[in-house]
């Protein structure tokens, strides 16, 4: 990494400081040269800003100028009195107050040769952090995430898809399911944000705590290479699990990402065999959250998540399968589903075929499906109220806003087209799993 202070050390530039000595440690990513009075706008972080002060002329000049600086994390000025009879005092103040490292150049320095020596400076580190980098490519990621902050000067860390923290060097100034969505969004920010390199699902990213410059950038790609190869090399821990285990089941439709996006989200979970578009893996205690977050980086069109009922393996398979079929049911982009929040009927029909669905309800609701149709009326809808409501014509009358006698008429007629007495529980029963096999 280049400092303001190895700028002080190379040989022939002869700058000397005039402030800011206790912060020439600054990391230096360019070099920049200005006259202009305001260069706000065309400055990043970490330039070294060369200056003939042409834009100086009366005490107050400088306040604009340094402050400008300041507000862009410039490491330092590099400015020659050559044409101002030396460096006003004006700016020497300035940069005390705004704590801008201040580099006197000699009168007789050419900016030409000031520039070429800091750009083979900055070369030359660039190629020497780059093999301190792939020198240390066998090492974890927490090494790498380390080593890579201290070449650039910057924290930094690696995100998950997920949203998981997986390594930093410092607390990270968002959320990291924010870091994500920025990312997928293309959102501006605070970070510098790149996809770790490698053939998976989720992706992994890079998120550096500032802009780059184009060594730096390069670096960072670098830094990308390194963690891809650390992280497709990394075998899954051995596991082994209890008797009674939950297993999550994971559909990524349209795609074959599921056992990729499983692997990532249960990293410490058994993976077990998959079937067709969905994985399956047991665990202890499985968290299923992070999937939102990392579904605008997929090529699936949904994400479908069945968590099974803790229990024996088998046992706990055969609920996340229809826990996930339950969820192939709900709206939306993302649908998680834990099978003990699940009503039983709801699950044991999530495992029937939909042609099988649709043929059970023809044949219990057909007479009254019918009826609907010819007489424009909506008993099926009656029917369902009033068995939600436990069979009481009470309860159903109030929430249909009619009578109740109203209502034992219609639940009446409708007992008749259906051959079915709607007050005993084993007629309701099989009336309702018909009702919910449409839903």
């Amino acid at each position: 990494m280049t400092t303001v202070k190895t700028l002080l050390g190379l040989p022939g530039l002869r700058l000397r400081p005039r402030a800011g000595t206790d912060l020439l440690d600054r990391p230096v990513t360019r070099i920049y040269v200005t006259e202009l009075s305001d260069p706000g706008r065309y400055l990043s972080a970490g330039e070294l800003v060369l200056s003939g002060l042409l834009w100086w002329h009366a005490p107050g000049d400088a306040e604009p100028f340094v402050a400008a600086l300041a507000r862009s994390g410039a490491a330092a000025l590099a400015a020659s009195g050559a044409d101002s009879g030396g460096i006003p005092d004006d700016v020497v103040d300035a940069c005390v107050r705004h704590r801008i490292p201040l580099l006197e150049v000699p009168a007789d320095l050419s900016f030409s040769v000031i520039t070429e020596q800091v750009v083979l400076a900055l070369a030359a580190a660039s190629d020497s952090a780059r093999k301190r980098l792939q020198a240390a490519a066998e090492a974890p990621v927490e090494t790498l995430v380390e080593r890579a902050s201290a070449e650039l000067g910057l924290p930094c860390w690696v995100v998950s898809g997920l949203g998981r923290l997986v390594a930093g060097t410092a607390p990270l100034p968002m959320p990291p399911e924010d870091v994500v969505r920025r990312y997928a969004a293309r959102e501006p920010g605070p970070l510098t944000v790149l996809p770790v390199e490698g053939r998976h699902a989720v992706p992994w990213l890079i998120a550096v705590g500032g802009s780059l410059s184009t060594a730096q950038a390069e670096l960072a790609e670098e830094v990308a290479g390194l963690v891809g190869v650390t992280r497709a090399r990394a075998p899954r821990p051995d596991v082994s699990l209890p008797a009674e285990v939950c297993v999550v089941a994971l559909r990524t439709e349209g795609s074959d990402e599921s056992r990729d996006v499983l692997s990532e989200l249960l990293p410490d979970a058994l993976l077990l065999d998959s079937a067709g578009d969905t994985a399956y893996a047991a665990a202890a205690r499985p968290s299923v959250t992070g999937l939102s977050t990392v579904e605008p980086l997929l090529r699936a069109t949904r994400i479908l998540c069945g968590v099974g009922d803790p229990g024996p393996r088998e046992e706990s398979i055969e609920s996340a399968r229809y826990a996930v079929e339950v969820a192939a049911r709900r709206p939306g982009r993302v649908a998680v589903v834990r099978a003990g929040e699940v009503d039983v009927h709801e699950l044991l029909l999530a495992g029937a075929p939909d042609g099988l669905r649709a043929a059970l309800r023809r044949r219990v609701l057909g007479p009254l499906l019918a009826y609907d149709a010819e007489q424009h009326t909506d008993l099926v809808h009656t029917v369902r109220v009033f068995l939600e409501c436990s069979g009481s014509p009470t309860r159903a009358a109030k929430a249909l806003h009619v009578h109740v006698n109203t209502l034992r008429y219609r639940i009446g007629r409708a007992g008749e087209l259906l051959g079915a007495d709607l007050t005993e529980f084993t007629d309701q029963l099989d009336v309702y799993l018909a009702l919910r096999a449409g839903d």
